[in-house]
């Protein structure tokens, strides 16, 4: 593999590592047109699959670390993630039976979802101490099948769609359930890049730079929130319009 491309697909996975760490949900949609346009990926399948398992790979990271501050409410996680597995499978089934150019037109589109969802207020009121009953059960297991439709299909984490979700179906704070969707999306990522990788749609050399990356990447997200932490709104809207104007890119680029 040319050096070059490796320091590109690992600087791009610093990239994608720090604005996780930073940004959270939304963090990782960039990685697709990042493999395409600036790594040189020719197929957009295997750009989705790749960026799919490394984004998992960053999450399961993230996970450990909610997991050990004790953020993460894991009932009702694993039910949100459990359900959302099956929708991930049957998203990435579908997406690869898509041309790869239309498929990235689309991709365009739930970008430009995520970069709105980001301009939006956030609350973080909510119960911290909420418990997994039989009637959030009934409400969390069919958004989790929806949202991994998703995300399987367009091969995103998807947390800007479970982390609302989570807090609509169960009255859990923002800070919980940002830590919660990290269980969505390790399990979302690693469904699609399986399906991904059984059809032969995964660079696996760039998969590997690009996790190396986003390990110094998140790393250096912790010192960037400090330095931030007084201007969290200016610098989230700002990202969010960077990912609104990549979008209208991927879209131009896709159409031409």
């Amino acid at each position: 593999m040319d050096p070059f491309v490796v320091s590109l697909a690992t600087l791009g996975g610093a990239l994608i590592g720090l604005l996780l760490s930073v940004f959270g949900g939304g963090g990782s949609v960039l990685a697709t047109p990042l493999l395409l346009y600036v790594v040189g990926v020719r197929d957009p399948h295997v750009a989705i699959g790749t960026s799919a398992a490394a984004v998992a790979v960053n999450a399961l990271v993230g996970l450990g670390a909610q997991a050990r501050a004790g953020q993460v409410k894991w009932p009702c996680a694993l039910v949100f993630g459990g359900a959302g597995l099956a929708g991930a499978l049957m998203g990435a089934h579908l997406a690869k039976m898509i041309d790869g150019e239309q498929l990235i037109l689309w991709f365009a589109g739930a970008m430009a979802l995520v970069g709105l969802s980001m301009l939006l207020p956030k609350k973080d009121e909510g119960d911290v101490g909420v418990h997994l009953t039989a009637a959030l059960t009934r409400r969390l297991a069919p958004l989790g099948l929806g949202v991994g439709l998703a995300a399987g299909f367009f091969g995103i984490g998807g947390g800007f769609l479970i982390v609302p979700g989570l807090m609509a179906a169960t009255g859990m704070t923002l800070a919980n359930a940002a830590a919660s969707s990290l269980v969505s999306v390790v399990l979302f990522g690693a469904a699609t890049s399986a399906s991904y990788a059984l059809s032969g749609l995964v660079d696996w050399p760039v998969f590997a730079a690009l996790v190396v990356g986003g390990a110094f990447g998140a790393l250096a997200g912790g010192s960037v929130s400090r330095i931030l932490a007084n201007r969290a709104a200016i610098a989230r809207r700002a990202f969010a319009l960077m990912v609104l104007v990549t979008a209208a890119y991927v879209a131009v680029r896709s159409l031409a």
